[in-house]
């Protein structure tokens, strides 16, 4: 039996969860998402909770879509009440950011700026050299995160590039000058 998929859901107050056909609806203060099921799986929402289950819990495959899925339902309603974000940070002398309009500017040391389009769903701020990914949908949230670091990645010799705030470089040794004799 899935441990995860077994749990209920508590549903908070501000939240409604509607499950039919197959498919999931959160809505909460923060916006409403939307999740498609397996024939396999089914939801039940009783009275302030939700439950996943599936039609044989001794099959594997089975197994582990319970989880996943009552995984995912968890994250759509904390998205909805709370949100989730990540932070990046920017290195390098010259490199700065800023949100124009729908776009995120960039100027990290190429010959021109990069823009980026902010997706409908996902809120960007810049301060100074943090550039904060805010939103409901996890997933979005993350994919966001990488497609900006993935834009110019820190490099290993001098840190310069855009990481995760509380990412580690691994730093190499550049090259070692031989003196004369």
């Amino acid at each position: 039996m899935s441990r995860i998929g077994k749990k209920p859901i508590v549903i908070p107050s501000a939240v409604e969860v509607k499950a039919d056909n197959h498919k999931v609806v959160v809505k909460g203060p923060k916006g409403q998402l939307e999740q498609l099921l397996p024939a396999k799986v089914t939801v039940e929402v009783n009275a302030g909770e939700v439950l996943v289950k599936v039609l044989n819990e001794g099959i594997k495959e089975q197994k582990a879509l319970w989880g996943l899925f009552r995984s995912l339902i968890f994250n759509m309603v904390e998205g909805v009440v709370h949100g989730f974000s990540k932070q990046l940070e920017i290195n390098g002398i010259g490199f700065k950011a800023a949100v124009a309009g729908k776009n995120l500017v960039l100027n990290v040391g190429f010959s021109h700026t990069v823009e980026y389009p902010v997706p409908q769903g996902i809120e960007i701020i810049v301060d100074k050299n943090v550039i904060t990914v805010a939103g409901a949908d996890k997933q979005q949230v993350g994919q966001v995160a990488a497609e900006i670091r993935a834009i110019k990645k820190p490099e290993p010799y001098k840190g310069k590039g855009i990481k995760y705030l509380d990412e580690v470089i691994r730093r190499k040794a550049g090259k070692v000058v031989k003196g004369s004799e």
